[in-house]
């Protein structure tokens, strides 16, 4: 599997257990995070821009980008809630709707209003009266399938949440585990959006005795037991259905020449569970201008047309434009599941409790 693959469909993949240390990247500069003309932006692994986009933001803004990467999503975030005090950097992206309350209130952000902020859909905005963030893409995780696996058994493919607990699929589905995974909480809170406080506990009853099988982290799921992906078919995967991104199929087929008139891998639409990700000004940043500089250009049509084949995301700006192999071969969820960032905080922690309880007993 090539590296493109991997980091694109790997964006929010298993959630570290522990703290890795930072690693530095980017166009170099100064080593002093936000000193001078240097403005340092701190994230999770799997962001990625194109040389020549900020290459461009560099030369027109006359600043230089320094880009400290910190592990998955929810590594990124506990790091900088624990340095919020004695921040890494001056902008930090890459905190999604399922951690946002608690970067929030541990005051890991400053107010800011970027520019182009109005080509952003309100829906989108979860801190508009404050500006603490700012949405920059988003995705939905949803289960994938292997076509293959579904046209050779003479079987429709599941669309929705419902279908997956019915006896045609059982023991074909592999998800993350909620406890140490951002797309297998994901998956998790769908259910709960689904299903309601007291439903979806019943709803993960029946998955589990129709033979889900959990995994800790998404490699591991989608690159090992799913059969439907490349990599996966070299493991020999026996599992033709997986959570994954709705972004993966197009990953799928992006080096393939020709390209085909179908990718090999479908989503179903009826189980997808939006995320959106958010960049913001530190609290105490040492380059506060230059942060504000590039939040800016986190959000112009540069770096949001950049966006899709370089992160597998979606840009968030109405006037982006997406890549063929997006609208192609990738799946919209016309009603993915959404929960407000405030309930997603207050209960997090007993939901994860409570499916353990019930999955992994």
């Amino acid at each position: 599997m090539n590296t493109t693959l991997r980091r694109a469909l790997g964006a929010a993949a298993a959630a570290a257990l522990g703290l890795p240390a930072l690693a530095a990247c980017g166009s170099g500069g100064s080593d002093e995070a936000g000193g001078g003309k240097t403005v340092t932006l701190v994230s999770h692994d799997s962001f990625q821009v194109s040389d020549s986009v900020l290459k461009e933001f560099e030369q027109q803004s006359g600043y230089t980008v320094k880009v400290l990467k910190s592990g998955d999503a929810g590594a990124a975030v506990n790091q900088a809630i624990l340095s919020v005090k004695h921040p890494q950097g001056d902008v930090f992206f890459g905190v999604d709707n399922t951690l946002l309350s608690r970067a929030l209130d541990k005051g890991l952000f400053a107010p800011y209003e970027a520019k182009g902020l109005d080509r952003v859909s309100k829906e989108l905005q979860l801190d508009a009266d404050k500006h603490r963030v700012t949405p920059i893409d988003t995705g939905d995780i949803c289960v994938n399938y292997d076509r293959a696996y579904f046209a050779d058994h003479k079987l429709a493919p599941p669309q929705s949440f419902d279908d997956l607990v019915k006896p045609e699929y059982k023991n074909l589905l592999v998800t993350e585990n909620s406890a140490t995974s951002s797309p297998g909480l994901a998956f998790q809170l769908g259910t709960v959006a689904k299903y309601g406080d007291s439903g979806w506990q019943d709803y993960w009853k029946k998955l589990k005795a129709n033979g889900v099988e959990v995994v800790d982290g998404w490699e591991q799921a989608y690159n090992q037991r799913f059969s439907g992906s490349a990599a996966g078919r070299k493991a020999k995967g026996d599992k033709p259905l997986v959570v994954s991104y709705a972004s993966s199929p197009p990953a799928e087929v992006l080096d393939a020449k020709p390209q085909p008139k179908e990718g090999p891998t479908g989503v179903a639409t009826g189980t997808c569970f939006r995320q959106i990700e958010f960049a913001g000004l530190l609290s105490g940043a040492k380059n506060t201008e230059g942060g504000k500089a590039l939040i800016d250009f986190l959000l112009s049509k540069k770096f949001q047309d950049d966006m899709p084949l370089s992160m597998f995301v979606n840009p968030v700006v109405r006037d982006a434009t997406l890549p063929e192999v997006f609208t192609k071969y990738g799946a919209k969820a016309e009603h993915p599941e959404v929960l407000a960032p405030e309930k997603i905080a207050a209960n997090r922690e007993q939901w994860v409790k409570e499916w353990s309880s019930i999955v992994l007993k």
